[in-house]
């Protein structure tokens, strides 16, 4: 079965650095993710306006898909035994900026903080299409079990 295999590596010493960080900041990112999804919901939903409890949620739902996509790469970098450190690097410092921007607007009603979220939403973009064409470009060695 996959699943066993890929838990298998997970407890395995021979796990690089990269990988074990990608695995835990992207974990990190969910679970700040879940609270602040839970406190929009409840906390904020008779503070917020419609529309920034709406620019809420949106910073939950990106923060919550690039960290799924994020805990995805820790684990496809696992199997494949690829390094796509700074890719995911990317996409983290991405989320951090697009979130906690549109959080920040929330919270405090300052506009320009908007003017930030693009960035974010440049550094998601870009590290998502690096990503992809290292996968394309990079040969792929799967890692070996021990039987």
């Amino acid at each position: 079965m996959f699943l066993p295999k890929v838990l298998q590596q997970l407890q395995s010493s021979n796990i690089d650095l990269n990988s074990r960080l990608i695995l835990s900041f992207s974990s990190f990112l969910l679970a700040t993710g879940i609270a602040l999804g839970a406190f929009g919901a409840h906390a904020l939903e008779d503070v917020l306006g419609p529309e920034r409890l709406q620019t809420w949620e949106t910073a939950v739902s990106y923060q919550m898909w690039n960290s799924l996509g994020l805990f995805a790469i820790g684990i496809v970098s696992i199997i494949l035994t690829i390094n796509v450190s700074k890719e995911a690097l990317g996409i983290f410092l991405g989320v951090i900026v697009f979130s906690g921007s549109l959080y920040v607007l929330c919270l405090t009603n300052v506009g320009w903080f908007g003017a930030v979220t693009p960035i974010g939403g440049t550094l998601m973009i870009i590290g998502w299409i690096v990503l992809g064409v290292k996968l394309v470009k990079t040969p792929i060695s799967f890692t070996k079990q021990k039987q």
